[in-house]
């Protein structure tokens, strides 16, 4: 069974910095891109950052230069370390990875989300 699991979520004030981490654990025989997204109250979720497995990076306009997203392959786990960050960072943020399984289909998996929250 393939997990993802996210931590590093929490409350911090407006200007600080959070660091939130995802680990995929399971029967994975390979990951390809991995990413993160949120969801705001009342709002659709929407792309937060990508990183392929050759390390190549994409951002939402909204976070760039503010957001740096990475990933360790040996570990299987992608980060992504929030400075700067404004009241309207506030969401669920979810991390994603596009992976082959062993035992399964490939496809997206999803991780359960943690909380951010910034507040002013």
């Amino acid at each position: 069974q393939v997990q993802l699991v996210e931590s590093g979520g929490g409350l911090v004030q407006a200007g600080g910095s959070l660091r939130l981490s995802c680990a995929a654990s399971g029967s994975i025989f390979s990951i390809n891109a991995m990413g993160w997204h949120r969801q705001a109250p009342g709002k659709q979720r929407e792309l937060v950052a990508t990183i392929t497995s050759g390390h190549s990076t994409n951002y939402a306009d909204s976070v760039k230069g503010r957001f740096t997203i990475s990933r360790d392959n040996a570990k299987n786990t992608v980060y992504l370390q929030m400075n700067t960050l404004k009241p309207e960072d506030t969401a669920v943020y979810y991390c994603n990875a596009d992976l082959n399984p062993l035992d399964r289909d490939s496809g997206r998996y999803w991780g359960q989300g943690t909380q951010v929250t910034v507040s002013s």
